[in-house]
């Protein structure tokens, strides 16, 4: 008899999103461990297996069910064209966890300005499949190759034009790039594979881990304020803080006073501070939250 018990296969993404991905299941909970050496990360859940893999063949492998889950980009699920099951966006304010653009770029001085420019041409990308789709949408047909790096420095001589990946456009402003198109935007997706969620105790797990990870994103904004104030004084309050604020309220020792606390957004306490202060509220404690799960 089998007495192996039952595991979850998931899916680290190896390079530019690691190191994100790695504090977002610290901030849910976990206490997970990349090691150089390794491509089989320590997690202190022992119905998780992890497992390192770079994003471009993460959905690949989804797929096929070789992994139950797993953290990848948009852009690599539409280049691979694979079937997954696309859970939840997990778009962050953390670095490499927002919107990335793929764009069409060539030199500031070239005479392409829009992809009708590239008939005939020579692109270079690492998204082939994705720049093809993108011409053909456009009824352009050019040479797309593909590209093993430093993409940004193929124009005008080894390229046309390229399709390459840009967050905040620094790298094409430096390589004298200019953006003729905005091909996709992207952001971190989790994936899992349809089979997997066919299976009710790999479904529950993941939804758990799921749960956790989203509850980590949607307190990385927000804080908790608690203070104390005279009982009149609430409405007046309660004017001030945010409208989508769901405040508590609780009686104090004495009647004549109450505690209140809301969660807010951490941009817009420098502010409010100093008017919950000015309209009678006192004791005023700013926590920090590791996890919200609405």
């Amino acid at each position: 008899m089998n007495t192996t018990p039952p595991r979850l296969r998931l899916g680290i993404p190896k390079g530019r999103l690691q190191e994100t991905t790695q504090k977002l299941f610290v901030r849910a909970g976990y206490d997970l461990r990349i090691s150089g050496r390794s491509y089989y990360p320590d997690i202190d859940d022992p119905e998780i297996e992890c497992i390192l893999i770079r994003p471009q063949e993460m959905s690949r492998y989804v797929g096929q069910g070789i992994i139950d889950c797993a953290i990848t980009g948009l852009d690599w699920i539409l280049e691979n064209g694979i079937d997954v099951a696309e859970i939840a966006d997990l778009r962050a304010p953390w670095p490499n966890y927002g919107t990335v653009r793929w764009v069409m770029a060539s030199k500031d001085d070239s005479p392409f300005h829009t992809v009708k420019d590239l008939e005939g041409r020579r692109i270079a990308t690492e998204a082939v499949g994705m720049t093809r789709r993108f011409l053909a949408q456009h009824g352009v047909q050019a040479n797309v190759e593909f590209s093993w790096g430093a993409t940004e420095v193929k124009p005008p001589i080894l390229a046309d034009a390229i399709v390459d990946v840009s967050e905040t456009g620094a790298s094409l402003r430096a390589n004298n790039l200019k953006i003729m198109h905005v091909v996709l935007e992207s952001t971190p997706r989790f994936i899992a594979c349809h089979d997997s969620l066919k299976d009710s105790w790999k479904r529950e797990k993941l939804e758990c881990v799921l749960m956790l990870l989203k509850g980590a994103i949607a307190a990385a904004t927000r804080v908790l304020l608690s203070m104390n104030l005279p009982r009149e004084k609430v409405q007046a309050v309660l004017k001030l803080l945010p409208a989508l604020a769901t405040p508590t309220i609780a009686t104090l020792a004495d009647p004549d006073w109450v505690d209140l606390s809301t969660v807010v957004e951490e941009k817009k306490v420098r502010e409010l501070i100093p008017r919950l202060y000015a309209a009678g509220a006192r004791g005023i404690i700013e926590l920090p939250l590791n996890k919200i799960v609405e």
